[in-house]
């Protein structure tokens, strides 16, 4: 993802900066997508593992990225707090 459009990206909730998940996060989420137990802030069960992800940087919320396009939805973020199985 390019730098300078991180630069200016925030969480639509918290408001705090984003920043990419490395590949062992990313690997750690799919894992737990892969087994059933991640869903989105909205309460939607996530079936498909990610190709990418935002992460905020105290690391509570984490917003997917489709086709190289941050979804920066409320509803489409997913709560870490909420998943303690989940570590990253």
């Amino acid at each position: 993802m390019d730098s300078k459009l991180l630069d200016i990206l925030c969480c639509p909730v918290t408001l705090k900066p984003l920043g990419e998940l490395t590949a062992d996060q990313l690997s750690q989420l799919n894992a737990a997508i892969s087994e059933g137990g991640v869903h989105t802030r909205s309460g939607d069960l996530l079936e498909h593992p990610l190709d990418g992800a935002l992460i905020t940087e105290d690391a509570r919320l984490v917003y997917p990225v489709a086709d190289g396009v941050p979804v920066l939805l409320e509803e489409a973020g997913i709560d870490l707090a909420a998943h303690e199985g989940v570590q990253i």
